[in-house]
């Protein structure tokens, strides 16, 4: 239904004698009589015959009957026009649901109307909003709230019910002990690692001068990024050092691999395209490479992998922001290690090893495990990707923030790989991917190159603090390859379906990682056994 509104060129005040206010309004009413059968509103008031200062050519357009045939001929092509009925239609609705505010009293008075009981209430066809077809169009962010309040309630009833039974679970020792400062090797070593970089400058410093050549070049950063992996791993292996200090120093030692890689396959493609350059007689362009010891520092504590002369910048540091975030990841920290200490380890003590056992307990522990493992990988991954690089980004001014992507709407395991963690993936794409197709080898051979270097990884990071090589974590990331294939043809076979989502996240989070975990730990136990 249409609601009449006033023409801009009716909207206006009077200055004329009481004859023309009363030709302007006898005129309007007409106007309004004549619309009051098509649309079920009704003029509630005329404008005000105590407006001043109406100019003569205004008044004259308002007085003929050419300007309100004009008026009326506005009308009646806005009234068919589908667009505007339905705008006009929604502010119907709140017309009748009482939210069309009131209009103050200005210098012109518009027409007020009131909804009609002769009104159609029902002008097109609609969906309900939780409908299959309408369902993705609507916001749900009520509903997210209530899940958010639903599992904090439940939550936390669960939490003192546990602490009631069970008592704080939290050894005194748990943030620092006197015991931890025999792990000083892996500190001394996690220090030490900072000379690689300074070697891999002077590498290229002196190939920038010519000074080697590019087989010794190759040859030397091959030496330098070998020892950033192999010198931890020895240090770990040869200290009784705790299984979170192994990590942490294995997980600093491939971000050094990875980071001095991308400065030696950068700086070595810029030489050649000097090279280039150089040889093209006929280019125009002028194209010369910096071996810089500030870029080199800048990218080795920046939250990137991939190495460039210049990064984008932002204006300043918000010092507030930065300690709202600092406190986050107190909270969030502290979340994650109170999740691990009262629910993690007693369910892991507690349980048998999934392959030993029978199989039904086996895949109870499994989901008893799932929840709380589930909470503190989402806890992890807050803390870092979210919390850490952001607070490390605005200390540097980095720009580039984009350190993840809306992995949880993966509908399929590979989207998820390319969307979880975006500093990784960039390097993966950048430094092997791409020179793999571009050496002639297949997409899906360079895409298995690419699962094969992370499950490497992953296995270091994992077992190497272990001190135990069994390749669960190894075979848990090149099982993604399968279920990389299965998703892929499901996505293509269910257009528009959330069935990828949902196999995503059974299989990774709620059956994959919680079996990592407790075959890792039974392992352990059973290597420190029968090492007694």
């Amino acid at each position: 239904m249409v609601i009449m509104e006033l023409p801009e060129s009716v909207e206006m005040t009077t200055t004329t004698t009481t004859s023309g206010i009363e030709n302007l309004n006898s005129d309007l009413n007409h106007s309004v009589r004549r619309r009051r059968g098509s649309n079920g509103f009704e003029a509630a008031s005329a404008i005000n015959s105590s407006d001043a200062n109406m100019s003569e050519d205004r008044r004259d357009v308002c007085g003929s009957g050419a300007g309100l045939e004009t008026v009326n001929e506005r009308s009646k092509s806005v009234g068919e026009s589908s667009d505007v009925i339905r705008k006009e239609d929604d502010r119907n609705d709140n017309v009748a649901n009482g939210e069309e505010s009131k209009s103050t009293e200005t210098t012109t008075t518009p027409f007020k109307f009131a909804y009609r009981a002769s009104a159609p209430a029902h002008r097109r066809i609609k969906e309900s909003p939780l409908s299959s077809d309408a369902i993705f169009k609507q916001s749900h962010a009520g509903l997210f709230n209530l899940c958010v309040v639903v599992l904090i309630a439940v939550n936390s009833r669960l939490i003192i019910e546990n602490l009631m039974k069970y008592g704080l679970l939290i050894r005194a020792g748990f943030w620092f002990s006197s015991k931890s400062l025999r792990d000083w090797p892996l500190l001394m070593c996690c220090l030490s690692l900072q000379i690689l970089p300074l070697a891999a400058f002077l590498v290229e410093k002196l190939a920038q001068q010519r000074h080697l050549t590019e087989r010794a070049v190759v040859t030397l950063h091959i030496t330098i990024t070998t020892a950033a992996i192999l010198y931890p791993v020895l240090v770990i292996l040869g200290c009784d050092s705790a299984f979170l200090f192994g990590v942490i120093l294995m997980l600093v030692a491939c971000i050094v691999w990875m980071k001095l890689v991308s400065y030696a396959h950068t700086n070595h493609d810029m030489r050649q395209l000097a090279k280039s350059t150089d040889k093209d007689e006929t280019s125009d362009g002028d194209f010369s490479y910096d071996v810089s010891f500030k870029s080199l520092a800048y990218f080795m504590v920046a939250p990137t992998l991939c190495y460039q002369l210049s990064y984008p910048h932002t204006p300043c540091i918000r010092k507030g922001w930065v300690a709202r975030q600092f406190i986050k990841l107190v909270i969030f920290t502290g979340l994650m290690g109170f999740i691990i200490e009262q629910y993690i380890n007693p369910i892991v003590q507690n349980s048998q090893h999934p392959l030993k056992g029978n199989l039904l307990y086996a895949i109870e522990r499994v989901l008893k495990l799932s929840v709380p493992n589930l909470y503190v990988w989402l806890c992890m991954f807050y803390c870092f990707f979210h919390l850490w690089l952001n607070i490390l980004a605005e200390l540097l001014c980095f720009g580039d923030r984009e350190f993840y992507k809306d992995w949880w709407n993966a509908k399929t395991i590979d989207e998820y790989w390319r969307m979880w963690n975006m500093p990784v993936h960039k390097w993966m794409v950048r430094h092997i991917y791409f020179p793999c197709l571009r050496n002639g080898i297949p997409k899906g051979v360079a895409i298995l190159i690419a699962f094969l270097v992370s499950a490497v990884f992953h296995e270091l990071c994992i077992a190497v603090p272990c001190r135990l090589f069994k390749w669960w974590a190894f075979m848990g990331i090149m099982f993604q390859v399968p279920l990389v294939i299965l998703t892929n043809f499901l996505q293509n076979k269910f257009q528009s379906s959330m069935v990828g989502n949902m196999m995503f996240w059974c299989f990774f989070c709620i059956l994959g990682q919680p079996m990592c975990v407790l075959l890792y730990y039974h392992d352990v136990m059973n290597r420190k056994s029968s090492a007694r």
